[in-house]
């Protein structure tokens, strides 16, 4: 299973959808939605571009998350993507300082 399928199963779970639901609001066919995700999930074909970003906008996940390797950081850049504003200044703020030692 590769970064990608691992973690769009996951995202998809998480999210209570199923596989038919989350390719029809990406924009896939209906009479293929569920099919296609479900390639995706077992790795038999790797989206495009263009599907991946359709999918991280329905999910609410930015499109790095589905290839960050590290659950960690993939934590990291699910929770700032959900931040707005200041609150990603903080985010970054914080991170720098934390960088620098200070």
């Amino acid at each position: 299973m590769t970064t990608f399928s691992k973690r769009l199963k996951e995202a998809r779970k998480a999210k209570g959808v199923s596989q038919e639901r989350l390719g029809i609001d990406a924009g896939i066919e209906p009479a293929s939605a569920s099919a296609r995700m479900n390639q995706y999930e077992k790795r038999v074909h790797q989206p495009g571009e263009s599907i991946v970003k359709q999918i991280a906008a329905v999910l609410n996940l930015p499109m790095p998350y589905f290839y960050c390797e590290n659950n960690e950081e993939a934590h990291l850049l699910q929770c700032f993507h959900l931040l707005k504003g200041k609150g990603r200044r903080d985010v970054i703020d914080l991170v720098e300082r934390l960088v620098l030692g200070g």
